[in-house]
């Protein structure tokens, strides 16, 4: 794959005011467009990827969220999403990992500090956090595992960044702990609706919730419920629909588990997978192999690369979801340790 020509599509994608749309004229969410931030740091694109979180910290709501799409700097959506909030703690490590730019990440501390509380005020006495907030502001008391997952990474991110800035914050720090034991302990009080979904299979292993022989038991057990031999990972279970964003994040998560010899192999599954300027589909069909959608997708490629970098070691970020590169909360690289 063409590293700069996948994040110069990116790149090009992105507006004057720092916004990242998932396509030509398409919607923004928050957590894609972390994550399309994270493509362009993969790719060298310092300036691009920090005019994003810029655009996230002018357009953060007074409580902490943001709401869950945009069109052109104009609110889609109005719900209020709790995971979606929370990521920016990801992707500010990651920057921080390849940058190492501590003014930037002293710059976006109150940015990043009101959106974890916002998060964790959702959290329940089990641990669980709820999804969301209506755009009336009323909580909607769903807990989603896929979520929730994703908000444990992204607390772990926070915390490691607070120890880098000497803050201390034991109410995330509570949080954690609480949300893990519901994680590890209690995957059933979280919403099936949406167990047809991949991430719902892989997310608690790729956040590092779950580790070892239980990480190992959670993938084994579901591979050919999402799994097309030879093709990538089904976005649902009973859909033939191959998704390259689904599958890069599964390459995340054998790596994640130190199985990397299997997550080269599966993402070389998607290597050919690409338009004649070398960024890559959204999906396809099988076995009719029919691309859709066809719009080239902004985070679709950001999570190639993010696959890429883990698996070739591109940037000082490739570790950032490994489970050995972690101590709790604390990533080992942040606190003078070597990883394992």
């Amino acid at each position: 794959m063409n590293i700069d020509s996948v994040a110069r599509f990116i790149s090009r994608l992105q507006y004057q005011s720092g916004e990242i749309p998932w396509h030509i004229d398409g919607k923004t969410d928050p957590w894609d467009l972390v994550e399309s931030a994270m493509g362009l740091n993969i790719g060298g694109f310092y300036d691009p990827s920090k005019q994003a979180f810029e655009w996230m910290a002018r357009n953060q709501n007074s409580n902490g969220s943001w709401y869950s799409s945009y069109i052109k700097g104009i609110p889609k959506d109005r719900t209020m999403e709790t995971n979606m909030a929370a990521y920016i703690a990801t992707g500010l490590l990651h920057t921080w990992l390849i940058t190492r730019d501590t003014p930037f990440l002293k710059k976006m501390w109150n940015c990043l500090e009101k959106a974890m509380d916002f998060s964790i005020s959702l959290q329940t006495d089990s641990g669980e956090i709820y999804w969301a907030k209506s755009p009336e502001g009323k909580v909607d008391p769903m807990a989603l595992l896929t979520g929730c997952s994703s908000i444990y990474m992204s607390l772990k991110c926070a915390l490691t960044i607070a120890r880098l800035l000497n803050k201390k914050k034991p109410l995330w720090e509570k949080a954690f702990h609480k949300l893990g034991r519901s994680l590890k302990e209690d995957i059933s009080i979280y919403n099936i609706s949406k167990s047809r979904f991949s991430m719902y299979w892989f997310y608690p292993v790729l956040s590092g919730a779950l580790t070892g022989d239980a990480a190992t038991r959670r993938i084994e057990k579901y591979w050919k419920k999402y799994i097309i031999e030879g093709q990538g990972v089904r976005c649902v279970s009973d859909r033939p629909w191959v998704t390259m964003a689904e599958t890069s994040e599964f390459v995340l998560t054998l790596f994640a588990m130190g199985n990397v010899n299997l997550a080269r192999i599966v993402f070389s599954w998607i290597q050919e997978r690409t338009y004649e300027d070398g960024t890559f589909w959204c999906g396809y069909t099988f076995p009719d192999m029919t691309i859709w959608p066809e719009e080239k997708i902004s985070w679709t490629n950001g999570v190639v690369l993010m696959a890429a970098d883990a698996l070739y070691g591109l940037t000082p970020a490739a570790r950032l979801f490994d489970h050995n590169a972690w101590d709790g909360f604390l990533f080992k690289e942040c606190t003078g340790e070597t990883p394992a």
